[in-house]
């Protein structure tokens, strides 16, 4: 065990000592969930004639708030993996320098693609008046942090993410115009909101960066537990998140820290329970994140025995998450855009957030999820053969992938 331990200046772990490079086969399950369950959520952007905010408990039903609920796990999942990943890379072989030097050029690179390739996707056009800062523009910067928290040893990493995910919220009295003039900062890191650039352009920063940052800082320490015997890890995995979910419980009970919005007794059982779950995502709040990572790593317990037939097609989406993410966008968007055609017309060929689609265009749940199974059975193809591609090449740009 005591090689297995990597302080943060140590040079790579010897040859001789490292796992085969080889990719950890629960860990890729996973993330190939989140990406599936994620398509589910962005198509119901695309196809659904909700307009609203489906977590709204005052106008949702039950099937739509369940929809979207479903999918609060992805983001903090994805970014969790995303440090746990590059934790991985060290224990093949990787050096600390190399790490970080593919970190922060990556995570510059993910920024482009988030206002260009991914802001297409999004919006199919070049119209940059309105430009929405999401998930993969947070991931890039929280890799261009750990970058350098990498040269710490991991322990102290994950001390740190931990702390940033736990006291984040006791700054949520802090308001960006008591920061004037530097208030659009706090927008970046800790309240979304609309800047305006001038008075033709705004952008608008929805994954504000600070509990995105300990989230990543948390899993890269969480890859250590993968240098564990199995049967130690997945016992430790079970209590791990059934203790989160534990402290969720006990905090969101309290209703005193950890979410800025409170939960109440609603009309009936089912939607008091709905107002209990309902926390924070924008930004994550501590709630939000013991909520989700909680059950995705007790999750990661069960996953640790032999796939089955199902999870053997869903690894493939874990393998390639960024090109999966990269190609389901445009694919739902023109999807979306020739059935709305062939139904109400050309007036809604294209749209983006800037410009919906009017409040008569949409479909109801059922064919949501129809266009969703359609999607994922499409795209799989494509990203089997990318998750080959890599497989089989060490060229460098496929890191980026």
């Amino acid at each position: 065990m005591a090689q297995e331990m990597l302080p943060g200046r140590e040079a790579p772990i010897p040859a001789a000592a490292a796992q085969p490079r080889r990719r950890i086969e629960s860990v890729d399950i996973l993330r190939g969930w989140v990406m599936v369950v994620m398509a589910l959520d962005h198509t119901r952007d695309f196809f659904s004639s909700a307009r609203f905010d489906p977590t709204d408990l005052s106008r949702t039903w039950p099937a739509l708030f369940a929809t979207r609920w479903i999918t609060h796990f992805c983001a903090p999942v994805f970014v969790f993996l995303a440090g746990t990943g590059a934790y991985l890379s060290l224990r093949k072989g990787r050096s600390v320098a190399s790490l970080s030097r593919l970190l922060w050029t990556r995570g510059l690179w993910l920024v482009i693609v988030e206002v260009t390739i991914v802001r297409f996707g999004w919006e199919l056009n070049f119209d940059y008046r309105f430009t929405m800062l999401q998930v993969i523009w947070a991931i890039g910067w929280c890799m261009v942090v750990l970058a350098g928290l990498v040269w710490l040893p991991s322990r102290a990493v994950a001390g740190i993410g931990i702390a940033m995910i736990v006291v984040h919220n006791a700054f949520d009295p802090v308001k960006p115009s008591a920061l004037d003039p530097f208030g659009f900062l706090w927008n970046i890191l800790h309240v979304p909101a609309a800047l305006s650039i001038d008075r033709s352009h705004a952008i608008f920063v929805a994954y504000p960066l600070v509990p995105w940052i300990g989230v990543m800082a948390a899993g890269y320490g969480f890859g250590e537990l993968y240098g564990w015997e199995p049967g130690r890890r997945k016992r430790f995995l079970l209590r791990l998140g059934i203790g989160l979910v534990a402290l969720f419980a006990a905090l969101r009970y309290s209703n005193v820290y950890g979410d800025a919005q409170k939960w109440a007794s609603q009309k009936n059982g089912l939607f008091t329970f709905f107002s209990f779950i309902n926390v924070t995502k924008y930004p994550p709040s501590l709630l939000y994140l013991l909520a989700t990572l909680g059950p995705a790593i007790a999750f990661l317990a069960y996953l640790e025995k032999p796939p089955g037939w199902l999870n053997s097609k869903i690894v493939v989406f874990g393998r390639v998450p960024f090109f999966f993410y990269v190609i389901h966008l445009p694919f739902l968007h023109l999807l979306a855009g020739l059935v709305f055609y062939a139904k109400w017309g050309p007036v809604v060929f294209t749209y983006s957030f800037a410009n919906p689609p009017p409040p008569d265009v949409g479909f109801g749940l059922p064919a949501v999820y129809a266009f969703w199974t359609f999607a994922v059975v499409v795209l799989y193809f494509p990203s089997r053969w990318f998750a080959g591609l890599k497989a089989r090449r060490r060229d460098a740009w496929l890191s980026y992938f």
